[in-house]
């Protein structure tokens, strides 16, 4: 048995899909797996909260992760973090660069204590558009290059500590990926459908679930 603790903010949380997102997809995927095979039982928590970058989630990991641990079995922790990061605010990042980097090591060293498969999904590109500013605050602004430059962090984090990586960026960013946004940042039902497909995947291919 495995407890699958999935953390980040209103990507991984299901906003602007009314089925509750990829990790939604990803429960009903292993519920139903668990239904035909009684040797097969993982349970998968969605953590996601709107809004949060890697220092708000920095603050409530431990905690949640320990309401939810059990003795038996092992804990994933998937991270799905870092677009609110990248967010600028009277031309301010809400993470610094070097800041944000830092809180990817400490959210890895805090997941260490209770797991040994720690993985990070890439981040979503985003509509500029839309999000210079978004459309509920005139002072907040999201840029692709930005996105771009969190998910290339994350992706060298983890080829630097051996972790899984799930890229998800390049994998939209040459398509009609605008289309699979709802605001320019949230993506609709089609694009949670194929972010599950992608991410299901790598963790069917890597053992995971």
């Amino acid at each position: 048995m495995s407890q699958i603790l999935i953390f980040g903010d209103s990507i991984t949380y299901g906003a602007s899909d009314l089925e509750g997102g990829w990790v939604s997809r990803l429960r009903k995927y292993v519920d139903q797996k668990g239904l035909t095979d009684p040797d097969y039982y993982n349970l998968v928590y969605n953590l996601g909260i709107s809004g949060n970058n890697t220092t708000d989630l920095l603050k409530r990991f431990e905690f949640e992760v320990q309401q939810r641990i059990k003795e038996e079995g092992e804990t994933v922790i998937i991270f799905l973090i870092g677009t609110n990061d990248s967010q600028l605010f009277k031309g301010k990042f809400r993470t610094e660069p070097v800041q944000f980097e830092n809180n990817l090591q400490q959210l890895y060293v805090l997941a260490q204590k209770y797991s040994q498969k720690v993985i990070f999904v890439g981040l979503f590109p985003i509509d500029e558009s839309k999000t210079s500013p978004v459309a509920w605050h005139k002072e907040k602004f999201y840029k692709i290059e930005n996105i771009k430059n969190n998910n290339d962090t994350i992706r060298k984090f983890c080829e630097k500590n051996g972790l899984l990586f799930i890229e998800i960026f390049e994998n939209f960013i040459n398509q009609d990926y605008k289309s699979l946004l709802d605001d320019g940042i949230h993506p609709t039902t089609l694009g949670h459908e194929k972010m599950f497909e992608i991410i299901k995947n790598d963790l069917i291919k890597n053992k995971i679930i």
